[in-house]
Formats: structure tokens, sequence, C-alpha cells
């Protein structure tokens, strides 16, 4: 139940840039145009200066960065409109956040230089490109050999540390390198960038200049085989990363600290341990409730043996696509007959069902969502008996009767669709603590409307809201070195009741850099904002649910806090910083 929010929203945003109109003044007090302007900006300078850990790069972004934060300096706060102010704030915590997390990466590539000193011969050819300069030969080419000696003489280092008598051989001139799993992926996928860069470099000039393929020919062919060798020797043989269904679970926990600043980029005032607190709390109220639906299945208070009878109740191979497009059918006639949230007919059409293949469910076990699609999680021909089994009973009908509607209607599809038509330039600052808690808030209210229509639908909504909650648990620890990553699965099949082949998954996406590391944690405490917003302003009697419902998705997918601020019109500074204890 993922909505592929990397992929999804950075489309988005890639849309409006393009559609972007000609740059403001630099005196504008038009926040919308600079966040555009700022937005092209950025994608010109990264995608220019776009050699992965080269100085350069850090240097051109930084300057960028602080070039825009002085430019926000000149704008006259206070004469702007609320909805400005709003956008001022994400605009100026956007620049702050790209400089605390360019000096992040930054230190990650410091970690690296040992194992990679060859970028920077990479680094200045390229960079010699850029600026027109000609390639001389023999130089050249003695440049490009030397990688490929370099290269084999790391391999032997790294193959020195791996030999259990290492420690005793420091004398060893090179001496040998000690490379953790972690550091050995990390390493293989810059080196696989690196390579990609040389390449790019040869490939503008074979061919062009007279002497340059005389000389550089077998040089580069050899540093290119050499690359790939030492990324493949890091990758297999030093993490034991062979693209098999057992390969080890590897990633790098962030620490407390940069924990600490991702916190306060998402505009939360809570600090992790009050998180994970949060977490601890709501899988206690699951487990109560599970308990409850387990005693009415005739289980007594074991709900994980309930859990095994919802799991049971799976569609028949072939008919997984007519059980979700029933519910998604039903779920919307929910939404009309409870008139929850405005439903354009467009949105209603234009929705599409497609099939997810066994290699994307090694990292998205269950359904997901992405540009109009939700992609079907089921078992396929190909996959071995056991796998085909766990995948059944892991998107079974109970499961499947909560996820549909997370995923399409009214959760992410009818997001996407309004955030395409509203507040076009806030899909740059997009949060999945808006986008994954909007769908998780969903969940929530459905299940106080009544949208489970027996016990094991019951059982089957608290599996997910039970998953969310554990979510924020296994990975705030995780990143806070508190739990490995055989730990974080034991700990979603031990109190979750996943299957093994789906806490796999499910860890194996949580400790890769492809999210960040707040975003397991976004679902349940995106739900929960939601969920306290609604009582400030429905239960109030400020709002009906269908105008509140529809003025939260007209606001576009940014931090919730600065919703509330521009739906409360409470008063904004400059200064203002996240204090909703929602």
């Amino acid at each position: 139940m993922n909505c592929l929010q990397p992929l999804a929203w950075l489309t988005l945003a890639a849309i409006i840039f393009q559609a972007a109109p000609a740059a403001c003044s630099p005196n504008s007090q038009d926040i919308p145009a600079l966040i555009r302007e700022y937005a092209a900006d950025q994608m010109d300078v990264s995608n220019s200066y776009d050699l992965p850990g080269a100085p350069i790069r850090f240097e051109r972004l930084s300057l960028l960065y602080s070039n825009w934060l002085t430019r926000l300096d000149s704008v006259n706060f206070e004469a702007l409109p609320q909805s400005d102010k709003v956008d001022f704030l994400l605009m100026q915590n956007d620049l702050e956040s790209a400089l605390d997390a360019l000096a992040f990466e930054r230190n990650k590539w410091t970690e690296l230089a040992p194992l990679l000193p060859f970028a920077r011969v990479i680094y200045s050819l390229e960079e010699a490109r850029w600026q027109g300069r000609p390639v001389q030969g023999q130089a050249t080419a003695s440049q490009v050999a030397e990688l490929s000696r370099t290269l084999k003489q790391l391999k032997g280092q790294v193959e020195q540390g791996l030999k259990t008598n290492a420690v005793a051989s420091v004398s060893t001139n090179p001496p040998p390198l000690t490379v953790s799993p972690a550091l050995a992926q990390r390493t293989a996928t810059s080196a696989t960038q690196l390579r990609e860069v040389l390449k790019r470099w040869y490939v503008f000039h074979s061919g062009y200049q007279p002497d340059f393929s005389w000389w550089l020919k077998a040089p580069y062919e050899q540093a290119d085989k050499d690359l790939e060798g030492y990324a493949k020797f890091l990758r297999e043989d030093v993490a034991g990363l062979k693209g098999k269904d057992d390969d080890p679970l590897i990633g790098q926990p962030i620490g407390a600290e940069a924990l600490a600043i991702a916190i306060r980029h998402e505009i939360l005032p809570y600090d992790a341990e009050t998180l994970l607190q949060i977490g601890a709390r709501e899988r206690v109220w699951c487990e109560v409730e599970m308990k409850r639906a387990a005693r009415e299945m005739g289980c007594g208070d074991d709900w994980k043996a309930a859990l095994a009878k919802v799991k049971a109740d799976f569609a028949d191979p072939g008919q997984q696509g007519e059980l979700v497009d029933k519910a998604a059918r039903q779920a919307i006639a929910f939404v009309k007959d409870h008139q929850l949230v405005t439903l354009p007919p467009l949105c209603e059409e234009t929705w599409r069902l497609t099939m997810m293949s066994p290699e994307t469910m090694k990292t998205i076990p269950y359904a997901a969502y992405n540009n109009q699609n939700m992609m079907v999680a089921y078992a396929r021909d190909d996959m071995n008996h056991d796998d085909k089994l766990m995948a059944m009973r892991g998107n079974n009908r109970h499961f499947v009767h909560t996820v549909t509607p997370h995923e399409l209607i009214p959760g992410h599809h009818l997001q996407r669709f309004q955030a395409l038509r509203h507040h076009q330039a806030r899909a740059y600052f997009s949060t999945p603590f808006y986008v994954e808690g909007w769908a998780l808030y969903w969940e929530r209210r459905l299940w106080d409307l009544g949208w489970a229509e027996s016990p094991a639908d019951r059982l089957g909504m608290l599996f997910w809201r039970l998953n969310r909650a554990a979510r924020i648990e296994v990975s705030l620890k995780f990143h806070l070195g508190q739990m490995t990553p055989t730990q974080m699965v034991d700990f979603l099949v031990d109190h979750v009741g996943h299957e093994r082949l789906g806490a796999t998954s499910e860890v194996r996406r949580f400790i890769s850099d492809g999210f960040s590391p707040l975003y397991q944690a976004a679902y349940m405490l995106g739900g929960l904002q939601f969920e306290a917003l609604r009582k400030e302003l429905v239960e109030s009697g400020a709002m009906t649910e269908q105008a509140f419902n529809d003025a939260l998705l007209a606001e576009n997918a940014i931090p919730i806090e600065w919703i509330r601020a521009e739906l409360l019109k409470l008063p904004l500074s400059r200064t203002t910083r996240s204090s909703w204890k929602f």
C-alpha cells in the first residue's frame, strides 16, 4: 500500500515546471511565481552539474540555495496574503532543508572517498568537456589507463580486508581496506554512476576527434570493464547482494542528529522519542480491537488465529482484478452516499488497474498507486509455491477491501486529480505526511463510518492500521540504531501478523535510499494530523465534512500544519516554526 510517491509526485512537479511562466522580477511579491522560478533554477543547476559526489556539484547547489534564501529576505512578508505567507514558509523551509541535505550528502561521499579515489579523474575529464577544452590524446589515455590500475589495486585491498587475518596484516602496502556491507553497497552504486559519467564523456568524443579513438579506445574499454567489475565485486562479494530472494537486508541508519533535522523540516514539533510513543500507543489500541474482532470470529483473544482465517480467504487465480474493481466501485458509491467529498466525474472515470510483477513485489508486496493506475498485487505463475501462497494470503479479500479505497477513491487517485488542479506550484514541496497521511486518514474515517461489512473486514482494516503504527517504531528505531533489519522483519511478523515475505519486502524498502527516513512514519502521523484538524473544523461545526475534505484537497500536498494555518487564518511570521501539538 504505497503510492510510489517519489515517481508520481515528481512527475507532477515536472509538468508544473514545464508550464511555468517567465521568471518574475527580483522584487516580486508573487510567491507562487517565485516558487516556479526557484524550481526551474534548481532543476537547471542540478541537471547541469550532474556529477554525482563532485565538489563542483555541492558548491554550485549550495550557492543556489544560499542566494535564494537571500532573495527571500527582500520579500515584505507582512504584506503578503495568508496563502502567500504559507507559500513563503514552504519555500524558506525547503531551501533550509536542501542545504542540510546537501551537507549530509557531502558527508556520505566523504565516507566513500577512500574507495573511490579515481572519481577525481572522471570528474576532471567531464568538467573539461563542459568547458569545451580539447582532449590531449596521449596524456588523457594515460589518465584513463591509470583508472584500471587503481581499480585493481582497490579490489586487492578490499579482498585483503575480507580475510580473517586482515587485522594482522596492517603492515601490508598498500594496506587492506575493511568495508562494511552497507558501505560496499553504497560504493557499488556510486561506482556505477561514475562509470556512466565516463561513458558519457567517451561517447561525446569518440568518432568525432581524429586521434581520440586511436589513443583512448583500448584504455577506455578496459576502464569500463574494470569499473563494472569493481561495482559487481563490492555489491555481490562484499555486500552479498546478488539479486536473489534471500539477499541480505542492507541499509545505513542516518543517526539521531540527522533524524532530528528531518523531523524539523517536516514541520513536526516532536522529537523521535515522542513519535515512537505515539506509534506504540496506536499499536496497543489496534491489538485491543483485534482481540475484539477475533472473539466475534470465534477465536477468543487469539487475534493471530483470526488473522490467519482472514488471510486464507483470498481470490482464486485470475480473479484478483475483479475483486479490486468491485471494491473500488463500492468505495465510490460509499463516498457519494455519505457526501464525504466532491468527486468530479472525470476523476471517477480515469483510473485503471495494472498487475504488479514478482520483481516489484520484492520491495512493494501490496497494492500501490502510480499515475492513475492502481498496481494490483497477486501471485504469478512463475513464482515458487511458498511465495505464491504468501502473496495470495497477503492480498486477501479483506485486506483488499481497505487497500482499494486507500489507493484510488477517496485516497491517492482523488488526491492526485485535485493536486493537478489546485495550487500547482506547491507540488514542489510535496510531503508524505500529506500524501500518505491523506489515504490513512480515510482508512480511519471509513472505519468510523462502518465501511467494514464483517468482523473479518474489521480485522483486515485493523491489520493495516497496526502495520502503520509498527512502521513508526521499526523505521525510526532503525535510523536511531536501535533495531537491525532482521529485528525489523521479526517485529512485523510477530506484532503485526505479516507474512515473512511481505515483512521482508517492507523492510527492504524501508531501509533503501529511495524513501526519506520519515516516509514510513508519515502514514499514521499524517493521518492523525488530518484527524485532529477535522475535530477542530468539522466537529466544532465550523465546516461541513464535504467542505472540509474539499478544502484539504485544494491545498495540495504540503505540511498539514501550514494547511491548518491557512484554513484557520492563524497569525504567521517569517520565523514561524512548528508548534501544533496534534
